[in-house]
C-alpha cells in the first residue's frame, strides 16, 4: 500500500508536533515503504540533519544517507541507525507486534546505546499502514548500571573478606575465637539433645614467647604454621581446631564415649609436636601444656567450658609444662582467692578504697591532648594498688560493677570540674561503662543528676563499652545506647576486634568511635596479621564515618604505623601511662 496523506489525520499530526516539540527522545512515524510521515525535532536535529521537521516527509533513510555521502564523500555515522530502523520496521509489519531492542550506534563520532521501541500503525479499518518508532539514549544509564554492578561486586568481595577475617585466623586459616565459640555452642546443643559428651582442649605452647623475642616474629609465624599442621593431623571431620590467640589453640572433640580416648589423642599429639622443627638454619623443640574440660561435667555453656579448660591448662603449666590436666572444680586455692577478693571488694566500695587514674588521649598528628580515659585502681590497705584486671571480672560476675562504675563516674566528674574551675582544659572524659549499668531503670536519672551536680556538658562525656558485652544482647544494647546518645554523649566500642560483633548490628549502634585493642597494636608494625586487622578496623571506621583511636601504643614504630594508615588518635605509654590526679594536673599544664 502506497502512502496517501488522506489515510492520516492532519490535525492529529499538528497536535503531535506541539506535544513532541521539546522532546529529547527521537520519535517518528513511517509508512509501509519506510518513508517518513512524521519526524520530531530531536530526530531532525540529531540524526537526519534536516533543515526542519517537514523535510523528511515522504523520504526514507536512504535519501539522507546518500545526501550526506555526496556532500562529505563518506557514509554518515548514523547510517547504522537508519539501517537498523529499516530492519526492525519490516519485523514489526510482518509479525504485527511491537518490538523493543537495544543497539549501539555511532552518532556524530560518539558511540551511543539506544533503546528502540517500534509499534504497528493501524488505520481506522484495522489495517497496518506503517510504523511508529521511538529511540532513547540510554548510554549514561548503562554506564551507571555497569558501575553499580562493579561496585556491588567489590562490596560483596569486601564483605566476603571481612566475614573471613572476622571468623578465621589469617596465619593458619583455622577458625578464630569467634567461630570457635559459635561452634562450641552448636556442639553443646547437639550433645544436650543426644545425651553425648564433648571435650574442650585449651592448648598453650610452652616458652613460645622466647622464640618471638630471640628469633623474631617471622620465625615465630613459620613455627606456628608447622605446629598447626601437626596439630591438624588425626583430627576428625566433626572436630574443630582453632587458633584462639597468639600461641593459644583450642580443640572441640565431639561425641566423646570415653575419657581415655582424650588422653590417647593427647599422647599422640604431644609425641608429634615434640619432634624437632627445622626453620631456616634453626632446629627448635616445642612442647605444649593442655587443659581439658568436659561437657556436661565442667560446664553447660561455651564460655564456662573454655574458661575451665584454660584454668586446667594453667594447672598443667604449674605442674611443670609439657603435660595435660583435667579441670578440677575443687581447686581450693582459687576458690579461696575468689571468696577473699569478693569480701574485700565489698569492703572497698563501702570504705572508699577506689581511686581514679587518668590516661591522656592524644591527637598525634597535632601533638594535642584531646581528652583522657578514667581508669579505676583499688588502694588496698595492706596489698597496695590492685589493678582492674584482678577485680573488675569479679565485680561483673557478682553485680558489684554497677556501684563501682557509679563511684568512678562521681570521682572523675568531680575532678573534671576542679580542673575546669582552675582554668585547665581536660578535653573529653572517657568513662568505662559496664553493660549491666544500662539494665538499671534509674541509670539515666542518675546520670542526669550527676551532670547537673558537677556542672558538666553531655558533649564532654564519652562512654566506652566492651564489644563482647554489647553483643551479648545487641538489640537491647541498641535501644539503651540510643537513649544515652540522644543526650549528646558519645559512645565508643572498647577492645574492638576481640569480641564477636556483627557488622549488621555495628551499623545500627549509635556509636561514634572504635578503639583498636592493644592486642593488635603490641606487635606492630612487624606482625602482618595485626597490621592487616588494624588497617581493616581503620578502613571500617572511615567508611562508617567513625572516629578511631589506638590504645596500647608504646613506641615510635607503632605510632608511625597508625599515623600512616589514618589513625591520628593515640592512647598508650608512648605518651603517658595512667596518671594520678597530681601528675595528670601537671600533664594538662604542659599541654
Amino acid at each position: 500500500m502506497a502512502f496517501e496523506l488522506k489515510d492520516f489525520n492532519i490535525d492529529s499530526f499538528g497536535l503531535l508536533k506541539i506535544l513532541t516539540k521539546n522532546l529529547n527522545d527521537l520519535l517518528w512515524v513511517k509508512d509501509l515503504q519506510g518513508n517518513y510521515i512524521y519526524a520530531n525535532q530531536a530526530l531532525c536535529d540529531k540524526i537526519l540533519l534536516a533543515k526542519d521537521i517537514n523535510e523528511p516527509i515522504g523520504k526514507n533513510d536512504n535519501f539522507f544517507t546518500l545526501r550526506e555521502q555526496k556532500k562529505y564523500k563518506n557514509i554518515p555515522d548514523w547510517h547504522t541507525f537508519g539501517g537498523l530502523c529499516q530492519i526492525s520496521d519490516i519485523d514489526v509489519i510482518q509479525n504485527k507486534k511491537s518490538l523493543k531492542i537495544e543497539e549501539s550506534a555511532n552518532i556524530k563520532g560518539k558511540l551511543l546505546i539506544l533503546e528502540i521501541h517500534k509499534e504497528p500503525f493501524y488505520n481506522s479499518d484495522g489495517e497496518i499502514i506503517g510504523t511508529i518508532g521511538t529511540a532513547r539514549d540510554i548510554t549514561d544509564l548503562k554506564k551507571t548500571q555497569e558501575k553499580l554492578q562493579k561496585s556491588l561486586k567489590i562490596l560483596k568481595e569486601q564483605k566476603k573478606e571481612l566475614d573471613y577475617k572476622a571468623h578465621y585466623d589469617l596465619l593458619t586459616s583455622f577458625p578464630n575465637r569467634i567461630l570457635f565459640m559459635d561452634r562450641l555452642e552448636q556442639s553443646i546443643n547437639l550433645a544436650q539433645r543426644y545425651k553425648r559428651k564433648i571435650a574442650v582442649l585449651s592448648i598453650d605452647l610452652d616458652h613460645f614467647k622466647e622464640i618471638n623475642e630471640s628469633l623474631g616474629h617471622n620465625i615465630g609465624d613459620k613455627v606456628l604454621l608447622k605446629l598447626s599442621k601437626r596439630l591438624k593431623k588425626e583430627m576428625r571431620i566433626s572436630d574443630t581446631l582453632s587458633r584462639l590467640d597468639g600461641d593459644e589453640f583450642g580443640i572441640i572433640l565431639n561425641d566423646i564415649d570415653d575419657i581415655e580416648n582424650i588422653t590417647e589423642l593427647l599422647t599422640k599429639k604431644m609425641q608429634t609436636l615434640s619432634a624437632p622443627i627445622y626453620i631456616d638454619t634453626h632446629i627448635l623443640y616445642i612442647s605444649m601444656s593442655v587443659g581439658i574440660s568436659v561437657y556436661p561435667n565442667d560446664g553447660d555453656n561455651a564460655e564456662s567450658l573454655l574458661k575451665n579448660a584454660v584454668t586446667a591448662m594453667y594447672k598443667a603449666k604449674s605442674d611443670g609444662r609439657n603435660t595435660y590436666s583435667f579441670y578440677d572444680e575443687a581447686m581450693t586455692e582459687k576458690a579461696f582467692e575468689r571468696v577473699f577478693l569478693q569480701t574485700a571488694l565489698k569492703k572497698a566500695l563501702i570504705e572508699d578504697e577506689l581511686i581514679v587514674y587518668f590516661q591522656p588521649q592524644i591527637d598525634a598528628k597535632q601533638n594535642k591532648l584531646i581528652g583522657m580515659e578514667a581508669l579505676v585502681r583499688w588502694q588496698h590497705p595492706t596489698m597496695g594498688i590492685i589493678y582492674p584486671d584482678k577485680f573488675i571480672p569479679l565485680a561483673e560476675t557478682t553485680g558489684m560493677i554497677v556501684e563501682l562504675d557509679r563511684i568512678v563516674m562521681k570521682k572523675a566528674l568531680s575532678q573534671f570540674k576542679k580542673w575546669r574551675n582552675s582554668g585547665l582544659n581536660p578535653g573529653k572524659l572517657s568513662l568505662n561503662l559496664a553493660i549491666k549499668q544500662l539494665e538499671k531503670a534509674d541509670f539515666l536519672d542518675f546520670l542526669q543528676k550527676l551532670i547537673v551536680t558537677y556542672e558538666c556538658h553531655y558533649e564532654e562525656i564519652e562512654f566506652e563499652l566492651i564489644e563482647s558485652q554489647i553483643m551479648q544482647n545487641p538489640k537491647k544494647s541498641i535501644t539503651a545506647l540510643k537513649k544515652i546518645s540522644a543526650l549528646g554523649i558519645s559512645i565508643a566500642v572498647d577492645d574492638f576486634g576481640t569480641g564477636y560483633s556483627s557488622l549488621s548490628y555495628l551499623k545500627s549502634l549509635p556509636i561514634n568511635k572504635l578503639k583498636i585493642d592493644r592486642s593488635f597494636v603490641q606487635d606492630l608494625p612487624h606482625n602482618d596479621e595485626d597490621a592487616a586487622i588494624s588497617k581493616t578496623i581503620i578502613s571500617l571506621c572511615q567508611n562508617l564515618n567513625l572516629t578511631v583511636i589506638a590504645e596500647g601504643v608504646e613506641n615510635e614504630g607503632q605510632k608511625k604505623f597508625m599515623l600512616e594508615n589514618g589513625c591520628d588518635f593515640i592512647q598508650g605509654y608512648f605518651y603517658s601511662q595512667p596518671l594520678c590526679v597530681e601528675d595528670m594536673t601537671e600533664c594538662l599544664r604542659r599541654f
